[in-house]
């Protein structure tokens, strides 16, 4: 049985905390969550599971955030949220039927880019430009692209939803951001449902990592309301690029 000691308990709020800041900004708290909730001796499943728990309030946090500052439209978001939430309850239910082992090698490749794509191109900012795809065929293709990545794996989600804002809706980056956030939300909850049946969250630790999520997600949504840009780019680039690394070390 899984002992939860006074110690364990403050080490995964503490980097339920910061993870709620980063991932707020520009995505991959689970960098921080999942590495620590292995670290404090769940098996793999329960830990992807109970990380679900607390990433859902994180990522819900801090698209009420971006919301309360006019940033993205909840309720013109619902068809996208609830395509993602779908999409993300499917790649949840299928992940032990589908072969992901090309995915994982091919991720790394595909955030690097997204790194370089951030850091290197020209006119990145937080003003909108010219979209390449209209709201419909984008909801009805790359959100349920994107949500069944996520209940699949998971890692790079936030990236990936970012770069389709950018370049496909012609987002600037701060409300490409929001927009990420909201959709995020609903396919880490849609995946939360399918964990929940199979994996067997720690309610109780997911419950007190949350209320940590949510501090850090306020706070990071704070800072890229107030810099935009300036903090979400850079801040992107090393997170992506951190993942990329991290999935090259599992995989040697």
């Amino acid at each position: 049985m899984f002992d939860l000691s006074l110690d364990l308990v403050i080490f995964l709020v503490g980097a339920a905390f910061a993870a709620g800041f980063i991932d707020s900004i520009a995505g991959g708290g689970g960098l921080i969550t999942i590495p620590a909730l292995l670290l404090a001796g769940l098996p793999p499943a329960q830990a992807l599971a109970t990380n679900k728990v607390q990433g859902v309030f994180g990522a819900g946090t801090a698209a009420l955030s971006y919301a309360r500052s006019g940033l993205v439209d909840l309720r013109a978001q619902t068809g996208a949220a609830l395509v993602a939430f779908a999409a993300g309850l499917t790649g949840a239910m299928l992940v032990s039927y589908l072969p992901t082992d090309v995915l994982k090698y091919g991720l790394p490749v595909l955030l690097i880019a997204i790194a370089i794509f951030f850091a290197l191109k020209p006119g990145l900012n937080d003003t909108d430009r010219e979209r390449r795809m209209s709201p419909l065929v984008f909801t009805a293709t790359f959100v349920p692209a994107i949500g069944f990545y996520d209940g699949l794996l998971g890692p790079g989600t936030g990236a990936f939803f970012m770069l389709g804002f950018v370049m496909l809706a012609g987002y600037g980056v701060l409300k490409a951001t929001a927009h990420t956030k909201l959709l995020n939300f609903a396919s880490n909850l849609g995946g939360l449902v399918a964990f929940a049946m199979v994996g067997k969250p720690l309610w109780l630790l997911g419950g007190a990592m949350a209320i940590a999520q949510i501090a850090g997600a306020r706070l990071g949504a704070r800072l890229a309301i107030r810099v935009g840009s300036r903090v979400i780019k850079p801040l992107l680039v090393i997170t992506s690029s951190a993942l990329a690394l991290r999935l090259i070390w599992q995989l040697i």
